[in-house]
């Protein structure tokens, strides 16, 4: 099996990217996701969590608020603090599902997070892919998106590593510079070269 991590800034298209490579036979894990389901689901996590932000981030029917966890994370300046409790549970999690896909002869595992190279280049994938776009189409692309406030994510922005300190760590850089169906072009051809490479 094929182990893929693919990053990019807030905005940059690697939803697009994974969804083409999904409709491929590609099983992709987008890591965002999957933190906000064990934030909720694991009863470790959410303990771990509620002692050291507050029960406030819960709501009374156990959902997460996560506008109320996102202000307290990133407008007081805790964001790493967050990570660092749900990181560790998300890549034990992250391990089980690969464990399940090859069980399951899945031809390439595909790992989507924002976070992906904050500690240098990770060591159980075989590729790291970087998603890149002009940030003025990213801040425009969240705002419709999230319909957030543009000064929210630009902050969102600067939070996270500028795309000249990705690039080295990267083996391959998709630069969405154009429309989606573009974009999508582009990741089927990377994705055939990719698993062609892997056959051969």
């Amino acid at each position: 099996m094929f182990r893929i991590g693919i990053t990019g800034g807030i905005g940059s298209g690697k939803t697009t990217v994974c969804s083409v490579w999904e409709r491929m036979g590609a099983r992709v894990v987008y890591a965002d996701s999957l933190a906000k389901t064990l934030m909720v689901k694991d009863a470790d996590l959410r303990k771990e969590i509620t002692r050291e932000f507050g029960e406030e981030v819960y709501r009374a029917d156990g959902s997460l608020d996560r506008s109320k966890l996102s202000r307290i994370a990133f407008e007081e300046g805790r964001a790493e603090e967050l990570n660092r409790l749900v990181h560790p549970v998300v890549f034990r999690e992250l391990d089980r599902l690969a464990e399940e896909a090859r069980m399951e002869n899945i031809p390439v595992m595909v790992r989507e997070a924002a976070l992906l190279l904050d500690k240098g280049r990770p060591e159980n994938v075989d590729a790291v892919i970087l998603v890149t776009a002009p940030e003025a189409d990213r801040i425009k692309r969240v705002v419709e998106r999230d319909q957030s406030d543009e000064k929210q994510v630009r902050d969102r922005i600067r939070q996270q590593k500028k795309e000249s300190e990705l690039r080295p760590l990267a083996d391959l850089v998709i630069e969405n510079n154009g429309s989606k169906e573009e974009l999508e072009k582009k990741a089927e051809v990377i994705y055939k070269e990719l698993t062609a490479l892997q056959a051969g």
